[in-house]
């Protein structure tokens, strides 16, 4: 007999930054991966520093994944998971028109490098915010995990 269950039993999504410049940013990212329902964050050859500011104790509830390059996120990807980059480019899908996968990892650039074309040509999917300039990498992935969010409540 085959078991039928809710589609939330089979999804699940991280957030990432590559190349983060602050830790500060990272920790805003994680905090609010916590609360929009992240299963963990992950930083592509960077480095984190515990922020004091961590009221919530945000590191004992998701793990956040260090990656030492690209191929290295890129290879250790749970099964069956699209990487799906957040940049404004002119293959993205604005976020308005923009499906979700069930199980996804998102990969947002440093404010002011963005993602590299060699990292943009392997993503599964890319998606764009509105607005011609760059975001906070941290409000950046807040306004992707909110979208994400409510498009599942829908």
């Amino acid at each position: 007999m085959k078991k039928h269950w809710d589609l939330k039993e089979e999804q699940f999504f991280g957030i990432g930054v590559y190349q983060p410049k602050t830790s500060h940013n990272i920790g805003t990212l994680w905090r609010t991966a916590y609360i929009l329902g992240a299963q963990f964050i992950f930083i592509v050859d960077g480095k984190y520093q515990h922020q004091a500011s961590d009221t919530m104790k945000t590191w004992s509830k998701i793990p956040l994944y260090k990656y030492d390059d690209f191929d290295h996120l890129y290879n250790s990807l749970p099964h069956s998971t699209q990487l799906v980059g957040v940049e404004l480019y002119e293959n993205s899908t604005p976020i308005r028109n923009f499906a979700h996968p069930y199980r996804a990892a998102y990969l947002l650039g440093a404010e002011n490098n963005g993602l590299p074309d060699k990292v943009l040509n392997r993503c599964h999917q890319l998606v764009q915010l509105p607005g011609e300039h760059s975001l906070n990498v941290s409000v950046s992935g807040s306004i992707v995990m909110f979208d994400r969010l409510m498009k599942q409540e829908e």
